[in-house]
């Protein structure tokens, strides 16, 4: 019998913090996956932001390719299907997916890593729920952040100086239905994400499975008003692995429903492009050294794991 994943419920941060802080950060420690619900946000916007991104990927394939741009790695507007590919796989994924950004003064510091947004102009209301969606996410990121930082003997506010112009990309994705005779078992290879937090909404069929310590694939398909949010490398490496990036894939599921298409909308939660990665004093102890000799930033780590998964 599998240990599950567990689900806690993010209001108590106000009502019940030091146990819920406690709960957070040994379900992180074990796993680098928990589910947060209570988040507050509507299912209006949920529902509306996925009904225009299975919109948008509907159309035909030429307009799609209208909004892809060539070169600059999927940064902002379309990725079509088979271009991303899990690090040290063969196969590229099969999905196709869209990037929203952060909305930033053109004259800001970080206006030539932070691209301006395109917005698809057949489908209505697209830019008002992606970008609401992604502005919801935001903010449900840094609270889970203070959360974090609390468990780790660190201000509350430790990290919202950090993250206030991240480089945070909402991805709707679509997998189409499998139509070859043979069915590939993984539609998303086994990967870590790249970023602090990712957090995972809606997710309209099976498939997220997660690797546990001793190696068992475990699946995690959450409830409607569940957000999945997992630990990304960045974090991993910016606490000295106090919170570990799990692997995890996307699976098809068994029989017919392989045949059919799925949808998910994962937040990339990135800290500003000049934050520096090095582990934090207070992640760093005897049973834990420093995991890491040089310095990095977060945009310098972006670009060289970008280059592993050919989106650079």
């Amino acid at each position: 019998m599998s240990a599950a994943i567990p689900t806690l419920d993010i209001r108590r941060y106000d009502t019940d913090r030091d146990a819920f802080v406690a709960e957070l950060g040994a379900a992180y420690r074990e796993w680098g996956f928990a589910g947060i619900r209570g988040h507050g946000i509507s299912s209006e916007l949920i529902d509306g932001a996925y009904e225009r991104f299975k919109a948008f990927f509907a159309l035909p394939a030429e307009t799609k390719m209208k909004y892809h741009l060539a070169g600059t790695g999927g940064a902002r507007g379309y990725t079509p299907f088979g271009v991303e590919t899990a690090k040290d796989s063969k196969y590229p994924d099969l999905k196709e997916f869209w990037h929203v950004g952060r909305e930033i003064p053109r004259d800001s510091r970080f206006a030539d890593v932070m691209p301006p947004n395109l917005w698809p102009v057949e489908i209505a209301g697209f830019r008002d729920y992606g970008y609401g969606l992604y502005t919801a996410l935001d903010q449900l990121g840094s609270r889970v952040l203070r959360a974090l930082a609390l468990h780790i003997d660190l201000p509350e506010t430790f990290f919202e100086d950090k993250t206030d112009y991240g480089n945070s990309i909402l991805r709707p994705i679509h997998y189409p239905p499998i139509t070859a005779p043979d069915v590939p078992n993984v539609r998303a290879g086994a990967h870590e994400d790249i970023n602090f937090i990712t957090l995972l909404v809606g997710a309209s069929a099976a498939g997220l499975e997660v690797k546990s310590r001793t190696g068992e694939w475990v699946p995690f398909t959450s409830e409607s008003d569940t957000i999945v949010v997992n630990i990304g490398d960045m974090l991993q490496r910016l606490t000295n692995h106090v919170y570990p990036s799990t692997t995890h894939r996307v699976v098809n599921p068994p029989g017919d429903l392989a045949r059919k298409p799925r949808y998910s909308v994962p937040f990339f939660l990135h800290p500003n492009p000049d934050v520096v990665l090095d582990p934090l004093a207070s992640c760093i102890t005897r049973d834990n050294p420093s995991r890491y000799s040089t310095s990095i930033t977060s945009h310098e780590y972006l670009m060289e794991r970008l280059r592993e998964i050919k989106l650079a």
